[in-house]
């Protein structure tokens, strides 16, 4: 460990030397960033496809995406304790680990056919997911703050490059196994342990100094550990108006994005879309969401956090409308599901950075896990809801509850902005 790590008193660092440690926090954070998204991505490629391999049924095959889910949702807490307590690294390493470690009980639990197995193991697979989401506030730990939306935009950016190979190694992870007694669709999950040990490795050998604890040290204000608790964090968010509407942000701009994303596929499948063209129009959904997140950095850091949440919730609406509507003209849909990416990217860029502006140095890690805890929960629910509003209404339906999800955040919006 470096002095910055054992101890809350360190040498005044220069402006030099300071913008020498952010430039290296943010290679490591997107070098791990790169890996956890691949190793996500390539997982949940076949995970329905497997579920269903498993529990011989498609009408389970939902539940291990939304096992996932919960995984993530269950470890935001847990790790927003560590991190508050011994800082950045031990956190995201305990949780790539714990990433892989759920990684091997899903290939256990394929080889030995057993579905309650395999979703322990995609619940455990979760907290990779929590990595991924807690980087983003890493990269913010030492930023000042007029750029610290561009700060975690580009780590945020760095999943793409995960996000898109990973469902195209998926074929070959799965070949890999083929001698191995493990069935192919498990493969993809061997090589996602694989991924997330390198990227344990890589953050507990390079992270350093551990950014959290170094703001703090160079802070002195922040330097006494009363208020770092998760009861500290929670009333931090409570006592601030634009703390809450940045949770608010983040949740709901996630879970409407989940909502009307999860069911989209099936929208097209029924006005005939093939498999090729619902991967294509997926894969715009995804350059949106993160390709574009630079952009939606420099706009919180240059415009302010509350002009790109209103932009969020435009992007969103107009989304739901498109995608609503389409009937049966794909094109239509494919810009919807872009936009609907854009719109996710503004409103977790912006309301992530709002979040850290509106908190206590202290409360920050506690406050930024409840975020995640929020952003996991509120979209599990919104996933799990969007099947039975598709399945009862139909897809226009879902768009429509989807735009009215934005309301709140809209409303708090407008009333920071005209006070």
């Amino acid at each position: 460990m470096t002095s910055l790590d054992k101890a809350p008193a360190v040498a005044p660092l220069s402006e030099t030397e300071l913008a020498a440690v952010r430039r290296r926090i943010t290679a490591v954070l997107v070098a791990s960033q790169i890996l956890g998204g691949l190793g996500v991505a390539t997982g949940i490629a076949l995970a329905v496809v497997l579920a269903q391999q498993v529990s011989g049924t498609e009408a389970l095959a939902g539940l291990a995406p939304t096992a996932t889910v919960a995984g993530t949702a269950l470890m935001s807490v847990p790790l927003a304790a560590l991190m508050t307590a011994r800082g950045r690294r031990p956190g995201l390493v305990l949780a790539y680990l714990i990433g892989a470690l759920g990684a091997g009980v899903v290939v256990l639990g394929t080889v030995m056919d057993n579905f309650v197995v395999l979703l322990v193991g995609m619940a455990a697979f979760g907290a990779s997911s929590s990595a991924n989401l807690q980087a983003r506030f890493a990269a913010a730990d030492l930023a000042v703050p007029e750029r610290r939306g561009r700060a975690i935009s580009n780590v945020v950016w760095a999943t793409t490059i995960g996000a898109v190979l990973g469902p195209n190694i998926a074929a070959p992870a799965g070949r890999s196994v083929a001698g191995a007694g493990i069935p192919a669709t498990a493969g993809p999950f061997v090589w996602a342990a694989g991924v997330f040990l390198i990227a344990a490795v890589m953050v507990l050998v390079l992270l350093r100094p551990d950014p959290l604890l170094t703001a703090r040290a160079l802070s002195p204000a922040d330097r006494s550990p009363e208020g770092r608790s998760l009861r500290a964090g929670v009333q931090a968010v409570r006592a601030s108006p634009m703390a809450r509407l940045a949770l608010v942000t983040v949740a709901l701009s996630h879970t409407a994005m989940v909502s009307i994303m999860s069911m989209t596929p099936v929208a097209l499948s029924h006005h005939g879309a093939g498999i090729e063209l619902i991967g294509l129009v997926i894969s715009g959904h995804i350059a949106g969401m993160y390709a574009f997140s630079p952009v939606m950095g420099w706009l919180a850091d240059r415009v302010g956090r509350l002009a790109v949440i209103g932009l969020a919730v435009g992007l969103l609406s107009v989304a739901a409308l498109l995608a609503g509507t389409a009937g049966a003209s794909h094109v239509q849909t494919t810009v919807g599901l872009f936009l609907l990416g854009l719109g996710w990217s503004a409103g977790v860029v912006s309301g992530s950075a709002l979040l850290t502006d509106s908190v206590p140095q202290p409360a920050r890690a506690a406050a930024q896990g409840l975020s995640d805890l929020a952003m996991s929960a509120t979209a599990g629910l919104g996933g799990a809801a969007a099947g039975l509003i598709v399945a009862q209404a139909g897809y226009g339906w879902l768009n429509l509850v989807g735009a009215c999800l934005l309301l709140p955040m809209a409303a708090l919006t407008i009333r920071r902005s005209i006070r």
